[in-house]
């Protein structure tokens, strides 16, 4: 079973010896190996069952590091990387050969982000290679944000985690590609698009939402999937049509307890109607649900916009099985 602990040394001292380990992040746990290493990368992929199409993120402590891995960046992803740089935003960049084509599923470009967590920059930069790390979870299912989460999942794989708490962010990094004229959100995450836009000008979306294969991590449609059957609509006609199992259902709500459902089956992420609050519980929500003794999670898509659109986007492709 995996020792969980806040040593980031002897974080270091196995990575440098190929292990893989699990490593907080601002977003979500991540499953983390030497990314030049690409016999310790392959062990991500067993440890996760995770598909060898599917290309990881690659973490770094700073800019300067970055453009040693990567080449030809981009104007605007340099502005948007001294904008929110450290913080929940992956770049897709041009890779130099040093990054395996395993990390990237063949792809010349390689996604790119800088943690906004003290104790991964920490490690970091007490290495002399970059991370792989995608979140610390089986393949598809619910992202942790805690390391009893990774625990749970995956303690029995790996030697290590590292303890750097709860996620404060809570919904995995906004991707941006750089491959057309215009930046292209590929992905949904911790920075909206309205902030991007601040910063480039108008940005581009190529959202995945029907994904088979995925160019992107986390582009599949089935993806952050609870084991219950998940349904979104509106919750209080959803009630109505299941009253006959009302204690075989659990509700992930945005701010309000309703009527007919056991209080112990419902989850509020926030009672003030803080995205950024929700977001930060969402996943927390979900699994916690998911362990309960029911057969039914009922949700309602939230308000769409800031970090409201990364749930929904989470939301639906939990739905799906």
């Amino acid at each position: 079973m995996a020792i969980t602990d806040t040593n980031t040394a002897r974080a270091a001292q196995l990575l440098l010896a190929g292990k893989v380990i699990a490593i907080p992040t601002e977003t979500v746990y991540g499953l983390a190996a030497n990314a030049y290493n690409m016999d310790a990368v392959l062990k991500i992929f067993d440890i996760k069952a995770r598909p060898l199409f599917n290309p990881l993120i690659v973490h770094t402590y700073d800019l300067n590091n970055v453009r040693t891995f990567t080449e030809d960046i981009p104007d605007a992803a340099l502005l948007l990387a001294k904008a929110f740089w450290p913080g929940p935003l992956t770049l897709l960049l041009p890779k130099k050969p040093i990054i395996p084509d395993l990390v990237t599923a063949g792809s010349p470009y390689v996604g790119v982000r800088v943690p906004c967590h003290d104790i991964a920059l920490d490690l970091l930069k007490q290495l002399p290679f970059p991370l792989a790390a995608p979140s610390a979870n089986p393949f598809g299912y619910i992202s942790p944000i805690t390391p009893q989460h990774v625990a749970a999942q995956l303690g029995n794989k790996l030697d290590y985690i590292l303890d750097g708490g709860a996620c404060r962010v809570g919904i995995e990094s906004t991707i941006v590609s750089f491959a057309e004229k215009i930046p292209t959100v590929l992905r949904l995450g911790g920075i909206d698009i309205a902030m991007l836009e601040k910063v480039v000008g108008p940005v581009e979306t190529a959202l995945q939402h029907l994904s088979n294969h995925a160019c992107t991590p986390g582009s599949l449609l089935v993806h952050y999937s609870p084991k219950k059957k998940l349904i979104i609509g509106n919750v209080s006609e959803l009630i109505q049509n299941y009253s006959v199992i009302a204690n075989h259902i659990g509700i992930l709500s945005f701010t309000k307890q309703y009527d007919g459902i056991p209080q112990k089956n419902q989850v509020i992420l926030s009672p003030q109607g803080c995205l950024k609050e929700a977001a930060r519980n969402f996943f927390g929500g979900l699994r916690f649900l998911d362990e309960l003794p029911i057969d039914i999670i009922l949700a309602a898509y939230f308000p769409n916009h800031g970090i409201g659109m990364a749930m929904n986007d989470r939301l639906q492709r939990a739905q799906h099985k």
